[in-house]
């Protein structure tokens, strides 16, 4: 591993450790799991969510000021300014998105749109050979993996946006994930009409991520509905749950697909869409600055690394495929994914009104480090 890696890896265990001191002992149950691994005991630390559900882990409600400063010290460890910025910008569209809802959304709590339910475990003693992190809530799931003291593994790694655009003072726009959308449609819209058609898959898109929150991507994936991604649907209050099934049923509908839709969008191991070889040398620079936008989340010198591949090796960014689904007028319900080898980069923004974006960078193969803690673990079978 690179020594980016194990500086980005050190500054994770400073800070997960000066937290975890922090904190007392109640507080620490909630904050800890079992240490990261190839087997079913690791099936927690596996599950993730981009809805605002139980994440797992203890809540930034549940701890005082200055523990909060020390969990966001380790949530801005493992992101670059800009991806922290974004983390942040995310977790306070929480107050935003209540005021849209008129103050009433609840689900299975208190209050259902809240900037103090981000939830943050750490798995494993930090410093030791396998451990990891977990920090998550509505519409942002960072998963970190440390190994033999380097930076392992960063997918999933989730950031949305609801509302994806809002008003500022004087005319302005917020838009935190703007130019993840924008890169995206200029690239398609640049295309000419031949290519354009391979690129696009379907003239409508999917409700949601195609391959969703499941903890591995595979052969034939489909969007879950909404009430599916959640750790427990079956509320307590009865209304609750009945709200939340009504809107997964309304999501599904107004998208509208055919079983023949799914098969044109679920996933595949063979990727879909316009390969990297068939654009111009401006479109393939508009390419990896899209790229950019997953692989810029993580800090700087690592996020260097991931971009060098695509920059320095031709047949790297020729391997990545393009695919797009909706029209690609700014403002509708769409759809777009990059595949290629160990890359999958998912986005939709279809949500109300084409006004709630979702963007996750991840592994196809081996999500949550699972291919190095296979090979951990035959190298040290004791």
């Amino acid at each position: 591993m690179s020594a980016a890696r194990r500086d980005v890896a050190a500054a994770m265990a400073e800070a997960a450790a000066a937290w975890l001191d922090s904190l007392d002992g109640g507080q620490r149950a909630e904050a800890t799991g079992h240490a990261p691994s190839d087997t079913g005991a690791d099936a927690e630390r596996r599950r993730w969510f981009y809805t605002p559900t139980d994440h797992g882990g203890l809540t930034l409600h549940r701890q005082r000021p200055a523990q909060q400063r020390g969990a966001m010290r380790l949530v801005a460890s493992g992101l670059s300014a800009a991806g922290f910025v974004t983390v942040a910008t995310t977790m306070g569209l929480e107050n935003v998105l209540d005021r849209t809802e008129g103050f009433t959304a609840r689900f299975d709590r208190e209050r259902g749109r809240d900037p103090g339910l981000y939830y943050l475990r750490v798995f494993g003693e930090p410093g030791s050979a396998t451990w990891g992190w977990r920090f998550g809530g509505h519409h942002v799931s960072l998963n970190n993996l440390v190994l033999d003291g380097a930076l392992a593994a960063t997918t999933p790694c989730f950031v949305g946006a609801d509302p994806a655009a809002s008003p500022l003072l004087g005319g302005a726009v917020n838009r935190p994930l703007g130019r993840v959308e924008d890169l995206a449609r200029d690239l398609v819209r640049s295309l000419p009409a031949d290519l354009a058609a391979r690129a696009i898959l379907l003239p409508k898109a999917p409700p949601d991520l195609v391959t969703a929150n499941r903890p591995r991507v595979g052969e034939g994936d489909r969007p879950i509905p909404l009430a599916g991604i959640w750790r427990d649907e079956r509320f307590p209050d009865p209304v609750e749950a009945d709200r939340l099934r009504a809107a997964s049923d309304a999501i599904d509908e107004r998208a509208g697909l055919t079983e023949a839709d799914h098969r044109l969008l679920e996933y595949t191991a063979s990727p879909k869409g316009l390969p990297a070889t068939e654009l111009d040398a401006a479109q393939r620079e508009q390419l990896r600055l899209l790229l950019g936008t997953a692989f810029g989340r993580l800090p700087d010198p690592v996020a260097a690394e991931y971009a060098d591949d695509y920059s320095r090796d031709d047949a790297a960014l020729d391997a990545v495929h393009l695919a797009w689904a909706g029209p690609t007028a700014p403002g509708l319900p769409h759809y777009y994914r990059l595949q290629g080898p160990r890359l999958l980069v998912e986005w939709d923004n279809t949500q109300r009104d084409a006004n709630h974006a979702h963007s996750v960078w991840r592994d196809p193969e081996a999500d949550f480090g699972l291919d190095v803690l296979a090979r951990h673990r035959a190298a040290h079978p004791h």
